[in-house]
């Protein structure tokens, strides 16, 4: 049975401003229409780029510590206990980062709808998931990312005869 206060960790993300230690919780539990990850953080690192889903919502709790919670909104120190959602769609777009002293737990849960399709409004990147959900698993049929301005016309390239 796996405990969220434990130090026994899935995966290490070591990309400087992402480092992170993280539990696969959901998967470990089996979930196929529930997800959840909890995310350790160093300080002055981030558990993801800012993001937002257009098939999945996320529900936020912290641990322990504190975090800052970048939304559309703006952003607000979140400590343990605290808890926030985020809604499909462009409302519900999200970073968390530690910011404090000292190291922050969190957990993230999320539904698991798929195709998905992220959008990442600092950069313009889009996620598109299709055969399984993001960060779900299995082999997806489709898992891009992609410049937001890489646009082509509907017919451009198809054949006419």
């Amino acid at each position: 049975m796996p405990n969220v206060f434990d130090d026994d960790w899935d995966g290490v993300s070591e990309r400087p401003g992402f480092r992170h230690r993280r539990m696969r919780l959901g998967r470990r539990l089996g979930g196929r229409m529930l997800g959840a990850s909890v995310y350790e953080l160093p300080p002055g690192e981030r558990a993801f780029p800012y993001h937002l889903h257009h098939a999945n919502e996320e529900l936020l709790v912290v641990l322990n510590g504190e975090v800052a919670l970048r939304t559309p909104e703006g952003e607000r120190a979140l400590r343990t206990g605290d808890a926030a959602l985020f809604p499909r769609g462009p409302g519900g777009a999200h970073q968390v980062v530690n910011r404090s002293a000292g190291p922050a737990r969190v957990i993230v849960v999320s539904t698991m709808i798929e195709p998905d399709v992220m959008e990442y409004p600092d950069t313009g990147k889009i996620g598109v998931f299709a055969g399984r959900p993001p960060g779900g698993a299995g082999e997806a049929a489709l898992d891009r990312f992609l410049r937001g301005d890489a646009e082509v016309g509907y017919h451009e390239g198809e054949p006419t005869g």
